[in-house]
């Protein structure tokens, strides 16, 4: 048996480079991982590419990855909210980059790259800035834009409970982007609130198989404290 079980969450994303794209699960806080940014952070790794719902809105931690400094670009479908104004004044400041993709669109694009599909096409951004440079095709009297896959390096994401095996379970609408973003990255790493042992989930109740999951680390309910490198 493959035991992915990782008992330090600062061990867990020591590998992830300078320059790496990550998907970053969550919509808001609910599946936010937020104690893998909070590792990611100390560990460093700067010049990132975050995929994420929303550019930190109600997330402390996603949002202090931006006032760092360590993120060059954002793919997201939501980058401004209240309450939420790091990544407003450094995309004001051109310190970050933005590229932005309707909602259906994104969570479609990571769901594509774990199925190994090639491309879409929606109806969806047609006519807009959001098509500009991107093929456009007529079906059926329509027009369609193509949308390629989003994949990424890493995915971060957040589950209530797992097992050695990396199978996973979310809480309600925590899953969110959990699931496709588990599939649609080379590594992906799930912090986790329990780990049981294996057979102690029901697999009819198992949302993401353990193959899509590379590392599973519980988390103990602490805030970091450690210094953050600059």
């Amino acid at each position: 048996m493959i035991n992915k079980e990782i008992l330090d969450v600062h061990e867990s994303v020591a590998d992830i480079p300078d320059g790496a794209t990550l998907l970053i699960g969550g919509f808001g806080p609910p599946g936010q991982p937020g104690e893998l940014i909070e590792a990611l952070l100390q560990q460093g790794a700067r010049d990132l590419v975050v995929i994420n719902n929303n550019a930190g809105a109600g997330g402390d931690a996603i949002s202090r990855l931006f006032a760092a400094g360590r993120v060059r670009k954002v793919i997201c479908s939501f980058p401004k909210a209240i309450g939420s104004t790091v990544f407003d004044e450094l995309y004001l400041a051109g310190k970050i980059e933005l590229e932005l993709v309707p909602q259906g669109n994104l969570a479609e694009r990571i769901r594509a790259a774990g199925a190994g599909i090639a491309g879409f096409y929606t109806r969806t951004g047609y006519g807009t800035e959001l098509a500009v440079g991107k093929e456009v095709k007529e079906f059926d009297g329509v027009n369609y834009v193509l949308e390629r896959p989003l994949r990424a390096d890493f995915a971060l994401i957040k589950a209530s409970v797992g097992d050695p095996l990396g199978n996973l379970i979310y809480r309600k609408t925590a899953r969110n982007f959990g699931p496709i973003m588990a599939a649609a990255a080379s590594v992906t790493i799930a912090e986790v609130d329990h780990i049981v042992p294996l057979g102690g989930l029901d697999p009819e109740h198992i949302i993401t198989p353990g193959i899509y999951v590379d590392r599973i680390v519980q988390i103990v309910s602490t805030k970091a404290t450690s210094e953050v490198r600059p």
